[in-house]
């Protein structure tokens, strides 16, 4: 139920796949079919926003949330008797918010379920990888839920190298079914539910679907030595409940009423990706997206993160985004909708407006290991500061830890 810029975790935290390749390239040569441990990886961070255009009351009032969110993940790997490797991941998190916003469901009942909650994240990933030919076969599998929000997915994906691995197409697919629960505002919901999921409130509260499928294609090619360029393309496609209930809206009239959108939506973003080496301490990351949907939405987002090397074993990495989005066609600020429209909504992360997210990461893998620790080769820290023309600012810091 928690109202975090998605579009800022999103870009924040990313986990990066990559599979070894055999130096020799040649597949007679044997290798371990044990299964081994490549690398462990922890994530914490803890993310605080303020804002004064709470969807819940209309597109007025406090949108102040903190979140705490950690996470693990474990890759392993072993070669088959075909001497393809097999890779296993297992991820698993866990994240605790508050949210001001979420508690105005009810006014009345300020220590609602709705004020705060638990949100747990498994998923599973195994991708078979025959070196040799240059193919990776993927699958993956999750799982997400909290008070009033179930997610199941599943996917696969097909990556092939060229010959000299200076080219790479991709291809995934991923399915998403979610179950969103009906908690209404406390004037809309049925007689004898204390809306707001307060503690010890024992009613249950009916289900809607919401599914999504997503396609997603990509081609990177190695230019030279120093020039990398990635072209990304993801077809995206959601249908059933993709309101939210307990989302108020104020009409011109002074009625009041609640979240009505389509339910169906279809997403086109297209992606170009750059990378460049200067010299051997400085790489340039270049990333642009162009963004539209069915709801009238168009975006446009441009990164720059440029990692430093200040020792052997110490770099930098300053990063800047710019985000810029039209409204959806059925957006309007509190009491300025029309009471006759079939569609309608006062959520401002639909609304249009611009944002800047910047900050800075240090990473330290020292040869010998961070603070004298073998298998401790990586830390690496974070810091993030968000702001957007519609008064919302946040603030993000996380902490990464690699074993290996």
């Amino acid at each position: 139920m928690k109202k975090i810029s998605l579009a800022v975790l999103g870009l924040y935290i990313g986990i990066l796949a990559a599979f070894s390749q055999d130096p020799n390239g040649d597949s007679g040569v044997y290798k371990s079919r044990a299964l081994k441990i490549d690398e462990v990886n922890f994530v914490s961070s803890y993310y605080h926003q303020e804002g004064n255009h709470s969807a819940v009351t209309g597109g007025i009032g406090t949108e102040k949330l903190t979140d705490y969110a950690n996470s693990i993940e474990l890759k392993m790997s072993h070669y088959d008797f075909k001497n393809r490797k097999r890779s296993i991941g297992i991820e698993a998190g866990i994240d605790y918010y508050t949210s001001a916003s979420s508690d105005n469901i009810n006014p009345k009942n300020l220590s609602s379920a709705s004020s705060r909650d638990i949100r747990v994240y498994p998923s599973v990933s195994y991708g078979i990888e025959n070196e040799k030919k240059g193919t990776l076969v993927g699958f993956n599998a999750s799982y997400s839920h909290e008070f009033d929000y179930t997610s199941i997915g599943v996917g696969v994906s097909f990556n092939k190298s060229s010959r000299n691995r200076n080219r790479e197409f991709g291809v995934k697919a991923n399915a998403y079914f979610d179950q969103v629960s009906i908690i209404q505002p406390i004037e809309f919901a049925p007689v004898g539910a204390n809306s707001g999921a307060s503690r010890g409130d024992d009613h249950v509260y009916p289900t809607s679907p919401r599914n999504s499928f997503n396609l997603g294609f990509s081609l990177s090619q190695v230019v030279n030595k120093k020039f990398q360029l990635a072209f990304l393309m993801d077809l995206a496609y959601q249908k059933g409940f993709l309101s939210l209930p307990f989302h108020r809206v104020y009409f011109s009239n002074g009625k009041e009423g609640m979240d009505v959108l389509p339910d169906t939506r279809f997403k086109i973003p297209l992606a170009l990706r750059a990378n460049y080496f200067i010299g051997d301490k400085i790489i340039v990351r270049a990333y642009y997206r162009y963004y539209q949907d069915s709801w009238g939405l168009k975006a446009h987002t441009a990164n720059i993160e440029t990692p430093i090397k200040i020792t052997p074993f110490v770099s930098i990495s300053p990063f800047y985004r710019f985000y810029m989005q039209s409204a959806i066609d059925y957006f309007a600020p509190y009491k300025q909708n029309d009471a006759n429209s079939i569609y309608h909504t006062s959520d401002y992360d639909l609304s249009k407006f611009s944002s800047n997210f910047f900050g800075m990461g240090i990473r330290f893998s020292p040869p010998k290991g961070v603070l004298g620790i073998e298998y401790l080769n990586m830390l690496e820290l974070r810091f993030g500061h968000y702001t957007r023309s519609n008064d919302l600012q946040s603030n993000i810091v996380s902490v990464n830890l690699r074993f290996k």
